[in-house]
């Protein structure tokens, strides 16, 4: 089980690397090292990469070490937005055919926005599976396809919080609010960030204020940053996401060639 344990860094931000945990992720590629689910190894991957190398803005965890299916989400809202200073809970849940069909997100945290459902469920064109739907308005080239991947759905989320796509909206009521109502439609996302603000606090995650803060942590730094991981627990970690096949979880072309012989055995 994956601890939440509070490591706030020099600038007060906690980030992915409070759930680097080089034990949590041995015993991961062990129980997914002798699987041949190509949804497993893709997520295994993505997993391990996106612990190593944080993308800004936000957390990702696991509740079971064991279950790749179901991811937990952090959001941080980003500065000089409405939404900045937030903190916004989501839960990724990926197909047994990921990567050729998208996974779910659904926000825990309370969102009225024109493009997330009342259930919490988010309505964006990446999350949309790859068919024809004249209906939509959308393009193919706007929906899901196997090369994108958690960061490219985690970008594409916070992009939308701050610019709705009020032309094809989830919740009308808040798209109206938006159109017309812009004072009003502030007020309840201020409301809603600082409604957030409690529940983080009350969970120990420190929030972003700066740009400085939000930005993810360099690589170089990280041992600082956590405040107790060894050189040595880096090293092994290291060693063990290369060991496989000569892997590279920070080489791109590395992650292209994968997904690209896991599309041909899927046809």
């Amino acid at each position: 089980m994956s601890q939440t344990a509070r490591q706030p860094t020099n600038s007060g931000l906690t980030t992915t690397t409070a759930y680097y945990q080089p034990a949590a992720l041995k015993a991961l590629h062990t129980s997914t090292a002798t699987s041949n689910s190509p949804s497993l190894k893709a997520l295994s991957l993505e997993y391990q990469k996106l612990l190593k190398e944080p993308v800004e803005g936000f957390t990702v965890r696991l509740d079971d070490d064991t279950n790749l299916y179901k991811w937990h989400v952090g959001i941080f809202g980003p500065p000089d937005t409405l939404y900045a200073g937030g903190y916004f809970k989501a839960d990724m849940e990926f197909p047994s055919t990921y990567p050729f069909a998208p996974p779910k997100v659904r926000f825990l945290t309370k969102m009225w926005h024109p493009n997330i459902y009342e259930n919490g469920e988010v309505c964006i064109s990446i999350l949309h599976p790859p068919t024809e739907d004249p209906q939509s308005g959308e393009h193919p080239s706007e929906r899901w396809n196997p090369t994108q991947n958690v960061r490219t759905i985690l970008m594409s989320i916070i992009s939308l919080l701050n610019e709705p796509n009020c032309s094809s909206p989830a919740n009308v009521d808040a798209r109206k609010f938006k159109d017309h109502k812009d004072y009003e439609y502030e007020n309840i996302i201020k409301k809603q960030v600082n409604d957030s603000k409690v529940i983080a606090e009350q969970e120990g995650i420190v929030i972003p204020k700066t740009l400085d803060d939000y930005v993810a942590p360099s690589r170089s730094n990280k041992k600082t940053l956590t405040g107790g991981i060894s050189r040595d627990d880096e090293d092994e970690t290291d060693s063990m996401l290369g060991s496989e096949n000569g892997n590279n979880l920070s080489d791109n072309d590395d992650d292209e060639e994968y997904m690209e012989d896991e599309e041909d055995e899927g046809r």
